[in-house]
């Protein structure tokens, strides 16, 4: 092999390097398995992840970054080993990243690749990446859609973490002051009782598919149990194809909805997200009697940052949720908004001072 020829084969891995680093940094997962072989793969001991074929590339490298706030990776030039239509490299790297959840850090960390030429050029056959430096130190920077544009602003970490208790004051008043019943409670188990109290026996209650539901034990109560009439059981029986105009009534306009929200705002309004809109008539009006359990973390200063931890926090959980039980993803295809609510004593926000759900 001539000099000319080991000059532009160094070229064209290089640029794969690069290219590799901006289909991350751009989300373009397709891109992103493109630069490798049919079968090559992308190996990450340390996260731990283990992705082999293109498929499996793509698919994971979007559960990995469904889960990031904001992630930066810098990536700087090392050694490349020619040997025919193969080759053996490494590249070190910079990455600054927070999670959704509060996770963050700055690490650098080393690539070891082999690489392959083929029809199309050179190709990934294996990436290797090794941790060689860690520091979770708290992240003095922010996402810039995350950074505080008014003093009400908060970076999404902050979605995870309870309110303080004068914060979860101010939604109570605010809530109060727009017609909702508005409660404080300390725990799960006191909603738990609370909804007891406010439900009276024999009523038609519908369940919102909610995870502050289900780990409360609200849900196992109103839907394995006797004292009610549970809406979501008989829904689930109905044949989808022949009564989907029965399991519509039955959704719309049950004596109670118990359900929660993606948010409620500092001043006084709920926000609840929804992929097929089912859940939501009953919330907006069509039950008599409506009851929201509300986790401390999901009191936000104002609509905008409700909004944006719907899509910034929520979404991302419920979409890997929705994965794991049904095989799809999930979407904000509806969003409702409740401002007031015009109907005295027919809505009740029950705040919980710890986090539950998402």
């Amino acid at each position: 092999m001539n000099d000319f020829q080991a000059i532009a084969d160094r070229v064209e891995i290089e640029a794969l390097r690069g290219e590799f680093t901006d289909a991350v940094m751009m989300r373009d997962r397709p891109r992103l398995a493109s630069l490798f072989t049919p079968d090559g793969a992308l190996r990450m001991p340390d996260i731990p992840a283990e992705l082999i074929g293109r498929e499996e590339i793509i698919t994971g490298s979007e559960r990995l970054q469904s889960v990031w706030d904001f992630f930066v990776q810098n990536t700087h030039p090392g050694t490349i080993v020619l040997d025919g239509d193969t080759a053996t490299g490494r590249a070190y790297i910079q990455e600054l990243a927070r999670t959704l959840d509060g996770r963050e850090g700055l690490n650098y960390a080393v690539y070891h690749d082999r690489y392959q030429r083929t029809e199309e050029g050179w190709k990934f056959a294996e990436r290797v990446y090794e941790i060689r430096y860690l520091d979770t130190s708290p992240l003095a920077g922010a996402a810039p859609q995350a950074a505080p544009a008014a003093p009400a602003a908060a970076p999404a970490a902050s979605f995870a973490d309870p309110a303080s208790a004068e914060r979860l004051e101010r939604a109570a008043a605010a809530l109060r002051a727009n017609g909702f019943a508005a409660e404080i409670l300390d725990d799960a188990a006191a909603a738990r009782a609370r909804v007891r109290d406010l439900i009276p026996a024999g009523a038609g209650v519908l369940t919102g598919a909610s995870e502050t539901l289900r780990l409360s034990g609200i849900d196992d109560d109103i839907n394995t149990g006797d004292r009610y009439d549970a809406i979501r059981p008989r829904v689930l029986a109905i044949d989808r194809a022949t009564g989907a105009d029965e399991i519509r009534r039955l959704l719309a306009g049950p004596d109670v909805v118990v359900n929660s929200v993606a948010a409620v705002t500092e001043t006084g309004s709920l926000v609840l997200a929804s992929g097929s809109g089912s859940q939501l008539p009953a919330n907006a009006g069509g039950a008599a009697q409506a009851v929201w359990i509300v986790g401390a973390q999901k009191v936000v200063p104002d609509l905008g940052t409700a909004l944006r931890r719907v899509e910034e926090h929520a979404l991302p959980l419920e979409d890997a949720r929705a994965r794991a039980v049904y095989g799809s993803p999930s979407a904000v295809n509806r969003l409702l908004v409740l401002n007031a609510e015009p109907r005295p004593g027919r809505g009740t926000v029950l705040l919980i001072r710890e986090a539950i759900g998402y």
